[in-house]
């Protein structure tokens, strides 16, 4: 709907007035009628368009101009197509008639100067600008939506700077500028009015800590790039100089979406008129951008990695060296810190979390620290923030914690329909406890904000029956070719002693598990499948598995032919809590097709382990190739795996999040 503006006209002297181009001037014609006026009619400069509107229908005033009744259900609205050259250029004239006198009894003059005031963004998402778009303070999803979107400002491109980006006032790169969205003030029309004129930016108090904008002042100085809103600074009165007629913001996202907050934030240009010197001005025009602050993405297993991450410790050199080669195959570039630097922490997985952010001009990765706070708690600050690399963070006040506050207790899915309702960018997933049961949960400050970034809706899973209790105990994905481009895996008691029980049948009872692992008990497949505690244990187990496994169809659209079951035995300590037998096979680092797989140390048959030929009859027919990689000593022991050990960074999704509807 057009912006409109009622006019007051008078009779007794010429009215003048502004017109802001694309809008429309309601004049109050009858109010300025003498008492006696029964019609008017309406006159203008070749500059100006006027319409009557009528018993509900538009008219354009012809040429040869009828008389109107002066009626209140009569009105008459003016536009105007081109910014004015002169103050006061064009005119309307509305001339008062009594009864069928031919000669009005009074006349209504009102001088108009036409100017453009149009505050505009990229609103198509196309990467640029669009120039007096429509419905700009709307924003809607979908391919066909509309409305501006803003990156968190949350990288570090000045190397030199102590904290992100977004944590000062002042701009210390230009690089840094290709972060932030531009807002472009486009004011066109005689210098001589908009002296008279004050024009605001300005943004609301709730949105005060939300963003921030710099104005450049035409220069190539850095700090001539003013700070102009946002932390504590709501308002700004943009100066117009001669003949200037784009002032160009730069705007940057300072909060993600979270409890209380959407991720919609509003600039508004207001114009502003002068009545007399005693009284303040009023608005005369407002013109409002709606921006969508970008969302922080995850990315699944079926997407390219690009960086695997591990810590190197005297202790597991021999592991380090087999994910380097692994990750070298899959064409990805290591990096591995020491782990004397981080007080031996080891556990990559549980540490961090890697996704991005993205708008039509601009995507870069963000990692999301955990509240854990382990060793490794500097680790994303102070090495992985950098140029166009972001970092968020999410702290529960008071600082409480549990195991299932760690990343390993994190993953998403690859994009799944469910219902016929697409989840693009995939569902997060997220371990709790039992819905019966109270126990332990993820903190509160982190599930807010995953759910509010709204783009990859969370499933709560069972995990609290786990010692550690992390989701990537007993699930993971792996990339297909067929049906939905993917596999679940699933860690599964049922299949593994389904898997002995068919070694036993085969003659194959009393081959050795654990053999020769110091510190391991050896035992044989006969053994293992005659202890009634064991087996009753693990079927426990399989019940919590299997109510994830319900869930997990439920909420991914999955059906049995898209769940791989991985043999697994677990063990239950003194609180009654499992922990994997042997190396937890489902908790791998997918490499694209290339799977670093804990060794499981199986049941050797003719020279090969068991459980590792299963594996590899159940993946490889997809295009899989395994690697089994010995982490016994220095994960297993500890109650972690590969996947666990070790962070992978991959790229975005080629699908873009504001074309989809949450």
């Amino acid at each position: 709907m057009t912006e409109q503006r009622l006019v007051r006209l008078s009779t007794e002297h010429p009215t003048s007035t502004i017109y802001v181009l694309d809008t429309e001037i309601s004049l109050d014609v009858c109010g300025s009628a003498p008492a006696e006026a029964t019609g008017f009619d309406v006159w203008g400069t070749s500059g100006v368009n006027l319409y009557i509107v009528h018993n509900g229908e538009v008219l354009k005033i012809p040429s040869c101009v009828p008389r109107w009744p002066l009626d209140s259900r009569v009105e008459v609205i003016v536009t105007m197509d081109t910014p004015s050259t002169e103050v006061n250029e064009d005119k309307v004239r509305i001339s008062y008639y009594k009864g069928n006198e031919k000669t009005p009894m009074a006349k209504a003059i009102l001088h108009l100067t036409c100017v453009e005031i149009s505050l505009d963004a990229d609103i198509n998402r196309t990467g640029s600008v669009t120039r007096r778009g429509k419905n700009k303070n709307k924003w809607t999803w979908g391919p066909n939506g509309k409305g501006a979107i803003l990156l968190v400002n949350c990288d570090k491109d000045n190397q030199m700077a102590k904290d992100m980006d977004n944590k000062d006032q002042s701009l210390k790169s230009f690089a840094d500028l290709k972060d932030m969205s531009l807002m472009i003030l486009t004011t066109r029309g005689p210098n001589e009015i908009f002296d008279e004129l004050q024009l605001c930016l300005h943004i609301s108090a709730s949105d005060n800590d939300k963003v921030g904008v710099f104005h450049a002042q035409c220069s190539k100085m850095l700090s001539k790039y003013k700070h102009i809103l946002g932390s504590g600074k709501l308002w700004h009165e943009v100066n117009r100089c001669s003949g200037q007629d784009a002032h160009l913001f730069y705007v940057e996202g300072l909060a993600f979406p979270d409890v209380g907050f959407a991720g919609l934030v509003s600039f508004h240009a207001t114009l502003l008129e002068a009545t007399t010197e005693e009284l303040p001005c009023v608005p005369i025009f407002n013109d409002t951008v709606v921006f969508r602050i970008a969302p922080w993405i995850m990315t699944p297993n079926t997407l390219q990695p690009m960086t695997v991450y591990v810590c190197s410790s005297q202790n597991n050199m021999d592991f380090v060296a087999d994910v380097k080669k692994l990750s070298e195959k899959a064409g990805c570039k290591v990096v591995i810190c020491s782990a004397e630097e981080y007080e031996n922490d080891v556990w990559f997985q549980d540490e961090m979390e890697f996704g991005y952010v993205q708008a039509p001009h601009k995507t870069f990765p963000v990692v999301f620290d955990s509240p854990r706070n382990g060793g490794l708690n500097a680790f994303p600050f102070k090495s992985v923030l950098g140029p166009d690399f972001g970092y968020v963070t999410r702290e529960p006040v008071p600082r409480t914690f549990s195991s299932l506050d760690s990343f390993g207790n994190l993953e998403v899915s690859p994009p799944v329909t469910v219902r016929g309702r697409e989840y693009p960018l995939g569902r997060i997933l997220i371990g709790s406890y039992f819905p019966r049961v109270q126990g332990n949960e993820m903190v509160k400050v982190v599930q807010d904000f995953l759910y509010a970034q709204e783009v990859q809706s969370p499933i709560e899973l069972y995990s609290d029956w786990l010692v550690v209790g992390h989701v990537d105990e007993f699930l993971s994905f792996v990339p297909a070719s067929d049906r939905k481009g993917f596999r679940l895996l699933l860690a599964s008691p049922s299949a593994c002693f389904k898997l002995l029980k068919e070694k036993e049948k085969e003659g194959y009872g009393d081959a050795v598990i654990f053999e020769g692992l110091s510190g391991k008990t050896e035992t044989t497949i006969k053994k293992i499948l005659a202890d009634k505690s064991f087996r009753n244990t693990n079927e426990y187990f399989q019940k919590c598995i299997d109510w994830n496994r319900n869930v997990l169809k439920e909420e991914l659209g999955l059906t049995e032919e898209d769940i791989i079951d991985i043999p697994e035995f677990f063990e239950m300590d003194s609180e009654g809590k499992a922990q994997a037998y042997f190396p937890d096979m489902v908790n791998m680092i997918v490499l694209g097709k290339y799977l670093g797989i804990p060794k499981p140390f199986g049941p050797v048959i003719h020279e090969h382990c068991a459980l590792e030929e299963e594996v590899r009859r159940l993946l490889e027919p997809l295009g899989l190739s395994c690697t089994f990689i010995d982490d016994m000593e220095t994960y297993h022991r500890h109650q972690g795996e590969v996947h666990c050990g070790t962070n992978a960074r991959r790229k975005p999704f080629t699908f873009k999040w504001w074309n989809m509807t949450p």
